[in-house]
């Protein structure tokens, strides 16, 4: 053997496995050709009815603008597409299949669906039409590896087609959104309630099996139900806090979606992120609606989001001085010791005291502390010199009198104003229903205890998913626009 014969015996291998090579260009056009020209498909392992449930479903997307990596590059073997793998995991969510080891199974067992998903063909139609698959092993790498932009286009693109669907029978969809978050749970032990794991909910205390995860807490208060066993907490002598439930703790991450509700048509996702677990609702808000209006193409009017959603920057995102029937329907938290209505304003908006009286601004500044969002801050004061003359005599007048600090955005003073008893309110209030069905759906897809131990994986998983309720969406909309078509 020569010192040329390892080079040589390499250069054979990419030959044979390269891009250039018969294996490589042994493959269908994408999804989507497919899907408009079924006609141009070979018979031989298309006929099953497999096949055309697949391609119906996937077929619809965009998937020659698919953000492709370079494929260009010779190596030993083919690399395999980042598309190719896209539409596997579409078919292993839409199919129920546990593992990567029951997806290749699957293709294996569905022989036309190894060209058409995109993956190059060594054996098709013979005895090893599982040749071109790669390995359980390179399947798992590639879902922690592909990027989820790749994916967001996948989700963008089923938005895009139910919009258009929609606008062919004269209904705009998005002027009405719904967010909301959806805790996931890690697969760590920490998790488990039978297994014994020290200073379990330590957030310092980082899970060996999933590096990624944080701790957050799901659901929190700390108000005592009442019972006849053990009564309400009274003012006078408060039960120890042992008494109280003060929330349930996970280690885990957080999906938020923005939905859309369409009726007789059902509910869509729009936009989709992925978070460890101790980040915030609010930490959705922001990103998600700029997401939202990168595929719609204009801003909602109206937003609906529970509790945890009560900020000022929430309404002041769909306050519209030209517009005044947009607003966000978002029930109030009673944050800092007010009610809903606890703050009246004037007409130029300024605060107004317990005495009845506006309160000027005092000076403004930059607050980069006391909200996720940076944003201009006021001190209004008392309008009385000297305060002492307040006609209600109140606590702080023998000092410099009333203040209040709040931001200077009108989200802030809609925060109190907003009328939540109007059927207006209640009305967009009711859109809610869609994110709640959307969550219900991705559960059924197994979105709640993935069996995943890194957070990308996770994520892209994620918006696989959401894009599958997309796609299943965008099957009912084309069934009922065709029925309704028929004489």
């Amino acid at each position: 053997m020569t010192g040329n014969s390892i080079l040589s015996r390499f250069q054979v291998l990419c030959r044979q496995f390269g891009p250039g090579s018969h294996r490589a260009e042994n493959r269908l056009l994408d999804l989507h050709t497919a899907w408009q020209h079924p006609e141009q498909l070979p018979k031989a392992g298309f006929e099953n009815p497999v096949v055309g449930r697949i391609l119906d479903l996937l077929g619809p997307l965009d998937w020659a603008h698919f953000p492709e990596r370079d494929l260009g590059r010779r190596w030993c073997q083919p690399a395999v597409p980042y598309a190719a793998f896209a539409a596997a995991m579409l078919v292993k969510l839409n199919e129920g299949l546990n593992s990567m080891a029951d997806l290749r199974r699957y293709l294996a067992e569905h022989p036309g669906l190894i060209p058409l998903l995109g993956f190059s063909v060594t054996h098709f139609g013979g005895s090893q039409p599982q040749g071109g698959l790669p390995t359980q092993r390179h399947l798992t790498r590639m879902l922690r590896e592909i990027p989820n932009t790749a994916l967001q286009f996948l989700l963008d693109d089923s938005a895009h087609l139910i919009c258009d669907e929609l606008q062919k029978v004269g209904i705009r969809a998005g002027d009405c959104v719904s967010l909301d978050t959806k805790h996931i749970l890690a697969w760590v032990k920490e998790n488990n309630p039978k297994a014994y794991v020290e200073n379990r909910f330590d957030k310092k205390q980082q899970p060996r099996g999933d590096p990624d995860c944080k701790l957050g807490c799901k659901r929190k208060h700390n108000r005592q139900v009442a019972s006849p066993d053990r009564p309400a907490t009274p003012s006078t002598n408060p039960l120890p806090a042992n008494l109280v439930a003060v929330g349930e703790y996970h280690w885990g991450y957080g999906s938020g979606v923005v939905a859309v509700k369409v009726p007789d048509f059902g509910e869509f996702i729009l936009a989709e992120l992925t978070q460890p677990f101790n980040q915030p609702d609010l930490s959705y808000f922001l990103p998600l609606m700029r997401k939202t209006e990168q595929v719609l193409g204009f801003k909602p009017r109206w937003g609906t989001f529970d509790a945890a959603f009560d900020a000022w920057y929430v309404y002041d995102y769909f306050h519209r001085p030209d517009d005044p029937d947009a607003f966000a329907a978002v029930p109030f938290s009673e944050k800092g010791g007010y009610k809903a209505g606890g703050r009246s304003f004037s007409p130029d908006g300024l605060p107004i005291c317990q005495a009845g009286l506006p309160m000027p601004l005092l000076f403004t500044f930059t607050d980069r502390t006391t909200s996720l969002v940076e944003h201009e801050r006021g001190k209004y004061g008392c309008p009385l010199s000297p305060a002492s003359d307040c006609p209600i005599h109140h606590k702080n007048a023998a000092e410099k009198g009333c203040t209040a600090m709040m931001p200077t955005s009108p989200g802030a003073r809609l925060r109190y104003t907003l009328d939540r008893k109007s059927e207006t309110y209640k009305a967009i209030y009711r859109q809610r229903t869609a994110v709640e069905r959307i969550n219900s759906q991705a559960v059924a897809l197994g979105i709640e205890c993935p069996h995943l131990r890194n957070g990308d994986a996770i994520a892209n998983v994620n918006t696989l998913i959401y894009t599958l309720i997309n796609l299943r969406v965008l099957q009912r909309i084309r069934q009922k626009l065709a029925n309704s078509a028929q004489p």
